[in-house]
């Protein structure tokens, strides 16, 4: 077989909660992260293969790359379907030849035309088949398997594909799979509900090569419930991360996301904080019981929510929630429960979205038996868009739905958030980002776009002076918090 030219493409994301599109202006970004599955997929390819990458988040699709490329390498999630199907026409009008994969594709692909070949589920098993048989130039149109990968003999991500200058932040993969089966998830779908990982030495390995790199900020580790494996996190990754960053004197903070029992376990707690995390996303969903026990939320049942943020914001975490309305059992006073929450918690940076039904889901089980689905999941449940039929009245939905998202991110409300959380915010912190440009310009237009222009103005002066003068080690928080407030707001103005 000759040498390949592989153009790995990734679809470019809508204006969403988690795009950060309008807070990446600030910081002269163009995207969050990397397309970290893509750059692993590049590793698994034949080393003597031509490969580009092309994020769309970044620039646009050239013509002349679809033409040099044998195959376009197609992956992404759900919520990049349009962006997606509009790559699958532009190779279809040139001729180029498209394999698809990853998350989006494994749970849709008999809803893309276009596709050459699939290669679903996970890649380190469904690939090499899939390569074999094009070395042998019979390749089939679907590969696809019921088995899990082991993580040990993933690569590392093929880095020297990107030009990390344009990201935000940098991405690692520790595990995939979570113990508990929400009914609104399909990650165990996907991925399993035995955690799968990859050893503390791949790890350390993945955070050298991004240190090798030039990168000194921050690395977000994408696992969907990193504590998973708490038993290897404490007695092996932990540590060695712990060791590494002590070597090389903290050039990273990290972040993750986590099920809320973490709050339980104080050793683990201490381990992640000395380890260098700064941040946690956690999925609290709802503080009505019966919406919990409805989508078998099991880690958040039989816990005082609250007193939980409260036990991982104590340890140095700034915790990042994630709420759903729309669940059966959600009563009317849902909206003013859930505000009052937020409020109570100190969590500023707070995703409230609809329910919706990812396909294979639990959920989407249950709905399809009941007749109430209605479409495929867009992929973004805070654009105001459900899948199936709720049981509450549905425009009562829509405009308590907004009613959350006009009081928790008005100025008012959203920086009285701030301000309690950093009141008493006490991070376990090592890493020091150096002083570079852009964190001057990201001051300087936060000033003007803020505090001159924006209607938050006063409250944004209120908290520059407050932490300037009261909280200093709290100042780059502070200013970051107030861009990300602007960045919500804009993408929910439209709805208000």
């Amino acid at each position: 077989m000759h040498i390949m030219n592989i153009l790995l493409v990734s679809p470019e994301y809508p204006d969403t909660f988690w795009s950060f599109k309008h807070a990446l202006r600030f910081v002269s970004k163009r995207a969050g992260q990397p397309p970290l599955g893509l750059l692993t997929v590049a590793s698994l390819l034949p080393p003597e293969w031509e490969k580009r990458l092309a994020d769309l988040n970044l620039t646009r699709l050239a013509t002349e790359d679809l033409r040099w490329a044998d195959y376009v390498f197609l992956g992404g999630m759900s919520v990049q379907a349009q962006s997606a199907r509009e790559v699958i026409a532009r190779c279809n009008e040139v001729g180029t030849k498209v394999v698809a994969g990853g998350p989006m594709f494994t749970a849709r692909h008999r809803e893309f035309r276009g596709v050459d070949h699939f290669v679903l589920n996970e890649a380190e098993i469904t690939l090499p088949p899939f390569l074999d048989d094009l070395r042998w130039g019979h390749p089939q149109s679907i590969y696809a398997t019921d088995e899990w990968a082991d993580l040990t003999t993933t690569p590392l991500p093929m880095w020297e594909l990107i030009d990390r200058r344009h990201y935000a932040t940098m991405n690692v993969q520790y595990s995939r799979g979570c113990p508990y089966d929400c009914e609104f998830c399909d990650i165990t779908v996907l991925y399993g509900r035995t955690p799968r990982t990859k050893s503390g030495s791949q790890i350390v390995a993945e955070l050298d090569a991004l240190y090798r790199s030039g990168w000194r900020d921050h690395v977000f580790f994408v696992d969907d419930n990193f504590i998973g494996n708490r038993v290897k996190l404490k007695k092996e990754v932990l540590p060695l991360i712990i060791r590494w960053m002590e070597e090389k004197r903290h050039p990273f903070s990290l972040g993750t996301e986590a099920s809320l029992n973490l709050s339980d376990d104080p050793e683990l707690l201490d381990l992640m904080a000395r380890a260098g995390f700064e941040e946690v996303f956690v999925g609290i969903e709802s503080p009505n019981v019966e919406s919990l026990e409805e989508c078998r939320k099991t880690p958040n049942k039989n816990r005082d929510l609250i007193a939980s943020v409260k036990t991982l914001q104590r340890a140095g975490l700034q915790v990042q929630g994630g709420f759903i309305v729309g669940f059966d059992h959600d009563p009317p006073s849902i909206f003013d429960s859930l505000i009052q929450f937020i409020r109570e918690s100190g969590i500023v940076v707070a995703m409230v979205g609809l329910l919706n039904a990812p396909i294979n889901s639990r959920l989407y089980d249950r709905l399809r038996k009941e007749e109430r689905l209605l479409k495929a999941f867009s992929g973004n449940n805070t654009d105001f868009s459900m899948n199936f039929v709720p049981k509450m009245e549905y425009q009562a939905l829509l405009n308590g739905y907004r009613k959350i998202l006009a009081t928790i991110y008005s100025p008012r409300e959203y920086y009285q958030r701030v301000f309690d959380f950093l009141r008493t915010h006490e991070p376990f912190r090592h890493h020091v980002a150096p002083l570079r440009v852009e964190h001057v310009s990201a001051l300087l237009q936060s000033m003007v776009l803020l505090g001159v222009v924006g209607k938050e103005r006063w409250y944004y002066w209120k908290l520059f002076f407050w932490s300037l003068f009261r909280r200093p080690r709290h100042f780059s928080t502070a200013i970051t918090l107030a861009i990300y407030g602007f960045h919500f707001r804009r993408v929910f103005e439209q709805y208000f």
